[in-house]
């Protein structure tokens, strides 16, 4: 099936591109920091407040279950903004997906606890967690393609990066800031309202990032489609009967990101502090840096697919994860914070290889006019396979040994390349 480059159409002037990028790049950082801030606070907080009738193990359970929730939304955020991303246009669909994530965010810090208002507590936490999952199911695929519908030949990859760095920036705001808190305030401090902090500066975030992408305008991409033909009615039904080898594949190959990078911040953290006795704010510091390692994978695998080819680049990075997978018993079981950073921050630089080009080479699966649902689908899909139960499984199969969450990681690396393979080019 052909199907047509993501960047093909950009003709805008080189200061609306360095505009266009910040608002990508932006606005997936404040979504990212909304989705983080949950993930660490689910990892040491959640639990007690919200589960406090379960033993330590069952409580870290249940708030990882409220975690995965946002997964299942995912996906039907997908649906919605991708039909009317590919109807309407990429700019109001982004806006819209940045304020219904932002107000869930907040309003989570408004939260009462269980030994407030029993089970009300955990179940409106569940609503609002869907409510985040439900905005960022639109939130990629359409940073995604103001950014390579925007970009000019040969730079398609490099344009694409873009989002996938606020990944990384985001993870840094929301960390950065429970660090600190963890350093000024007393554990009860924290517990008891220090964790709402994060959760109220993320309007201020929302706010910024609503402004930027105000001012955007339409991709030329989406204009040119227009002219051609008019939308389709259901984007989601012509998508799946004109591209299902694309939906399939996609969704595989995406998977390794999302297991890589949820077993390394998620389930490394409450792992660590729970059964290395490793404490909070020293596993916080070596995450912040890892981290950094993810944003240098994702600028590598950006100029090395724009060389190469972005199918390439991640073909590579799943081997190389199959490989690191290997270290997860000696270097995190050891406890010892030197090898656990080295772990952390291996896992995150190959992550940036399997997750850098996802933003040229999904896009680039599908035509225009089906692109924002096509690409929204798989990636968010990938983010229920790969990503929603990964803390789960992983803390299970640790009661076993460590190798074997290793061997998990192996396993799903070995499915996101066949997922590659299967959309190889004909010869």
């Amino acid at each position: 099936m052909t199907t047509t480059n993501a960047g093909e159409a950009a003709t805008a002037p080189e200061p609306s591109h360095r505009r266009i990028l910040g608002a990508a790049m932006a606005g997936t950082a404040v979504e990212f920091y909304d989705f983080y801030i949950f993930a660490t606070a689910a990892s040491l907080v959640f639990g007690p407040l919200f589960f406090p009738q379960s033993s330590p193990e069952a409580q870290l359970l249940q708030s990882w279950l409220t975690f995965a929730l946002a997964f299942i939304a995912r996906p039907v955020g997908a649906l919605v903004f991708g039909h009317y991303g590919d109807r309407i246009g990429r700019k109001a669909t982004l806006v819209w997906s940045l304020m219904i994530m932002g107000v869930s965010t907040f309003l989570i810090a408004l939260l009462p606890t269980y030994a407030v208002a029993g089970w009300i507590a955990p179940a409106l936490l569940c609503l609002l967690r869907f409510g985040q999952g439900f905005g960022l199911g639109g939130e990629w695929g359409g940073a995604a393609l103001l950014a390579v519908e925007n970009a000019p030949k040969g730079k398609v990859a490099r344009y694409g990066m873009f989002p996938q760095l606020g990944a990384p920036v985001g993870f840094i705001l929301s960390n950065g800031l429970f660090l600190i808190l963890g350093l000024i305030l007393s554990d009860s401090e924290f517990r008891e309202w220090g964790w709402r902090i994060p959760f109220v500066l993320s309007a201020l975030l929302v706010g910024m990032g609503l402004w930027v992408r105000l001012r955007l305008t339409e991709t030329p991409a989406f204009a040119a489609a227009l002219e051609e033909a008019p939308p389709p009615r259901v984007p989601m039904a012509e998508v799946v009967r004109t591209h299902p080898r694309q939906l399939f594949g996609g969704t595989f190959a995406a998977i390794a990101c999302f297991a890589v990078f949820y077993l390394s911040t998620a389930f490394a953290l409450g792992y660590g502090t729970t059964k290395l006795g490793i404490a909070r704010e020293a596993f916080l510091g070596i995450q912040l840096i890892s981290i950094l390692f993810m944003a240098a994978g994702i600028i590598v695998s950006g100029y090395w697919a724009d060389r190469t080819s972005p199918a390439r680049v991640l073909a590579i990075g799943c081997v190389a994860l199959v490989g690191a997978s290997f270290t997860t018993g000696p270097w995190l079981g050891s406890g010892d914070l030197m090898l656990t950073g080295m772990y952390l921050s291996l896992l995150l630089f190959v992550m940036g290889l399997v997750y850098g080009p996802l933003g040229a080479w999904l896009p680039g699966l599908f035509a225009a006019r089906v692109r924002y649902t096509g690409a929204s689908i798989c990636f968010n899909a990938a983010g229920i396979l790969g990503g929603a139960l990964a803390p789960n499984i992983a803390l299970k199969l640790s009661e076993l040994g460590l190798e074997y969450v290793g061997y998990y990681l192996a396993a799903i690396a070995l499915f996101s390349l066949a997922g590659l393979w299967m959309l190889r080019p004909a010869k």
